[in-house]
C-alpha cells in the first residue's frame, strides 16, 4: 500500500513548503512547528495541525524532518517521543544539513527501534520546495529508498540515491554548501572590487553574469548584493552554521579545506556586524566595511 500519512516536523521556509508541496499531491500531513503560525499556515494549506511533535508523528506511515540542526533531530525523535509514536514499521527521512558522523548516529538509533531510516538533505531553495523541484541527495538501503522514493520525488524532482549507508547523503550535502557559500563569497568580493573600482555595480553584475565569470550563485545572489530588497531566501547565519559542518567534516577526513575557512569567516564577518538574520547575499557588508574611507 502506497505511503499516504505522512508526519512532518519543522514548518520553516524550506519545510512549511515541502509540506505544502506534498499536501498538493494528495499526501495527508500532519505538521508541527514550535512556531504557532507556522502550523496555522499549514492548516489553511490543507494540513493538519498538531501541537506537538509526537503529535505530528503518531501513526504515521513516514516522519519528515526538516529541522535546524541534529540536536534538534535527536531532540524531537527520542527525547519528545516521535520516533515511538510512528508506525512499528514507518520511515524516518530527515532532510535538515548535518554532519555525517551525527546521521549515522541517528540512523543506528532509529534502526534499532524497528525502523527505517533515510538520510535525505535538500538543495534548491524555497522556490524547489514550493515547485517539487529540490534536488534530494539520498542514502538508505535499496529497499528503504524504494519504498520511500514516490515521497521523496513528490518533494523533489532531482532525486539522487548515494548509496546504502547514511551519512553518505549528508557528505554530498556538506561539498554541495562548500561550494554554495564560498560561490557567495567570491561573488561577494567580485562585486564589493568593481564597486571599489568606481564600476556601476548593477552593470558590473550584467558583464559578469553573461561573461565566463558567471555562476548560478552570482545570478541569484548578484541582485541582492547590489540592491537589497531584505527578502531573505537562506540567512547569513546559515551559511555560518553550514559552513563550520563543513570545516569539521573536512578535519574528521584529515583534508585541508582552505577556501571553506576564508569564506566561513567572511560569513562570520557578517554575522558579527549585526546582519546573522538577513540574507546571505549580505555578505557583502564585509567587504563594504573594508572599504569606508575614515
Amino acid at each position: 500500500m502506497p505511503t499516504r500519512t505522512i508526519g512532518f516536523i519543522g514548518l520553516g521556509a524550506m519545510g512549511g513548503a515541502m509540506a505544502e508541496t506534498l499536501i498538493k499531491k494528495q499526501y495527508r500531513v500532519t505538521g508541527y512547528d514550535m512556531r504557532p503560525e507556522a502550523v496555522a499556515h499549514l492548516e489553511k494549506a490543507g494540513g493538519r495541525g498538531a501541537s506537538s511533535a509526537e503529535e505530528a508523528a503518531r501513526g504515521a506511515d513516514m516522519l519528515v524532518m526538516m529541522v535546524v540542526n541534529a540536536d534538534q533531530a535527536e531532540n524531537v525523535l527520542f527525547d519528545k517521543d516521535a520516533l515511538e509514536a510512528l508506525k512499528a514499521d514507518a520511515t524516518v527521512i530527515l532532510c535538515s544539513t548535518c554532519a555525517p558522523d551525527r546521521i549515522e548516529a541517528i540512523a543506528r538509533r532509529v534502526e534499532k527501534s524497528g525502523r527505517a531510516f533515510v538520510d535525505a538533505p535538500v538543495s534548491g531553495g524555497v522556490t524547489g520546495a514550493k515547485a517539487g523541484t529540490l534536488t534530494i541527495m539520498a542514502a538508505a538501503k535499496n529497499a528503504v529508498f524504494k519504498k520511500a522514493k514516490p515521497v521523496l520525488t513528490a518533494m523533489g524532482s532531482n532525486l539522487f540515491h548515494l548509496g546504502e549507508k547514511p551519512g553518505q547523503g549528508a557528505a554530498m550535502k556538506v561539498v554541495n554548501q562548500l561550494l554554495c557559500g564560498v560561490h557567495i563569497a567570491v561573488a561577494a568580493e567580485g562585486l564589493a572590487f568593481a564597486e571599489r573600482a568606481g564600476i556601476d555595480p548593477k552593470l558590473a553584475l550584467e558583464v559578469l553574469s553573461g561573461s565566463a565569470a558567471q555562476s548560478w550563485m552570482l545570478k541569484n545572489r548578484g541582485p541582492r548584493m547590489v540592491d537589497y530588497d531584505n527578502v531573505v531566501t537562506s540567512a547569513v547565519d546559515i551559511f555560518v552554521k553550514d559552513l563550520a559542518l563543513v570545516l569539521a567534516a573536512g578535519q574528521g577526513a584529515k583534508m585541508g579545506l582552505p577556501l571553506a575557512a576564508v569564506a566561513h569567516q567572511l560569513f562570520l564577518s557578517a554575522s558579527g556586524m549585526g546582519h546573522g538574520v538577513e540574507d546571505d547575499s549580505q555578505v557583502i557588508e564585509t567587504y563594504r566595511a573594508l572599504m569606508k574611507k575614515s
